[in-house]
């Protein structure tokens, strides 16, 4: 049990722990920002082209509630609910190109430092320092005019 601790307290030790429950959270507060904005904004738009109807009421009827004499309902309607799937494949997408958006500026991002640090090693190489060896090659070669 011991060693299952030393292992654990090293795992969550790393970085890459760290960084994924940092994402995870700041995700979890991005879905809420989508979620407001098909909620709030995309989804009212929707229902004002649609005739005013709640995107989330859409649903196709089955078999009709059947009701008692008191309007108490005593058999639910059947009915495939559409509307608040239509709602989350549309926060899906946003949240799916946000993530695709995201990720093309960070990977761009990588790429233009890769690229200039690739620069700097090559002009490294292409200026060869003058080494020790270089230099006794240097001291040999005038001894040997000298002679």
């Amino acid at each position: 049990m011991k060693k299952f601790i030393t292992e654990f307290k090293e795992f969550i030790s790393k970085g890459n722990v760290i960084d994924m429950a940092v994402a995870v959270i700041i995700g979890g507060a991005f879905n809420k920002i989508v979620t407001s904005l098909v909620n709030d904004i995309i989804m009212p738009l929707i229902s004002i082209l649609v005739g005013g109807m709640n995107v989330t009421d859409w649903k196709w009827v089955i078999k009709e509630a059947v009701y008692d004499a008191a309007g108490n309902v005593v058999t639910a309607e059947t009915a495939f609910a559409y509307g608040n799937f239509i709602q989350m494949i549309i926060d899906f997408l946003i949240i799916a190109f946000s993530i695709f958006v995201m990720l093309k500026v960070v990977l761009g991002l990588q790429n233009k430092f890769a690229k200039k640090k690739e620069e700097e090693i090559v002009e490294e190489v292409a200026e060869p320092e003058e080494t020790e060896l270089s230099i006794l090659k240097e001291i040999r070669d005038s001894l040997k005019v000298a002679k």
